[in-house]
């Protein structure tokens, strides 16, 4: 495919990571423009940036010219025009789950913790560092703690969130999995979790996802 992606991201950032991986399943070499999110006050406030995405948040997208943000947004859209490996679900009850497991992670597991919310915290408040991270671990404590019943219960789970390739599901829940380990969360104690996280590993797009593995990584 002919190279005329770029991605804008930052090494740590489980948004970021989401993108990275499903343009690594789709076969897609997106040209890197790295936004480091601490420094300069976060280069994410720059105006140049802010012109880009109003909401200063990362990742973003540029596909022939056109810009699209939001990572649940990125991945829908590389599904759309790249349609082989698929990340969702030929049928629609299928698509249905994925998206609920997806947005589960998404939508009420991660805007809780991410770094906007924690340096609001901290400045605001004020929470010590002690005091945030404990807020981070009690709000990824309470999604894993569902999430772990929704794949334990389901016929559905396979190798993976849904069967047994990987899925938008799977995309969000890697990243997330990074972020419990980083505030000394055990994720051993959800034994699906971990199996999933354990196998999606494994798979290539997922490792060179990884942050350790990014040009930017510190």
């Amino acid at each position: 495919m002919k190279n005329d992606f770029a991605l804008y991201g930052y090494f740590r950032s489980s948004a970021a990571f989401r993108a990275r991986i499903a343009l690594n399943l789709k076969g897609i070499k997106p040209e890197l423009r790295f936004i480091h999110l601490l420094k300069e006050g976060g280069q994410q406030h720059t105006a140049a940036y802010k012109t880009l995405n109003p909401m200063e948040l990362i990742p973003a997208l540029v596909h022939d010219g056109q810009l699209i943000t939001q990572s649940l947004a990125i991945m829908e859209y590389l599904d759309e025009i790249v349609p082989e490996p698929p990340i969702l679900p030929k049928d629609a009850l299928g698509r249905a789950r994925v998206r609920e497991l997806a947005c589960a992670i998404a939508c009420d597991i991660h805007p809780v913790n991410n770094l906007r919310v924690a340096q609001y915290l901290n400045r605001e408040l004020p929470f010590s560092d002690e005091q945030r991270t404990n807020w981070q671990r009690h709000w990824i404590t309470v999604g894993f703690e569902a999430l772990e019943k929704m794949l334990s219960l389901s016929k559905n789970t396979g190798t993976y969130c849904y069967g047994d390739t990987p899925t938008m599901a799977d995309i969000c829940l890697i990243p997330q999995i990074f972020n419990a380990r980083r505030v000394n969360l055990e994720v051993e104690r959800y034994p699906t979790l971990s199996r999933v996280f354990a196998h999606a590993m494994q798979h290539p797009a997922f490792d060179a996802a990884q942050p350790k593995n990014q040009p930017d990584a510190e």
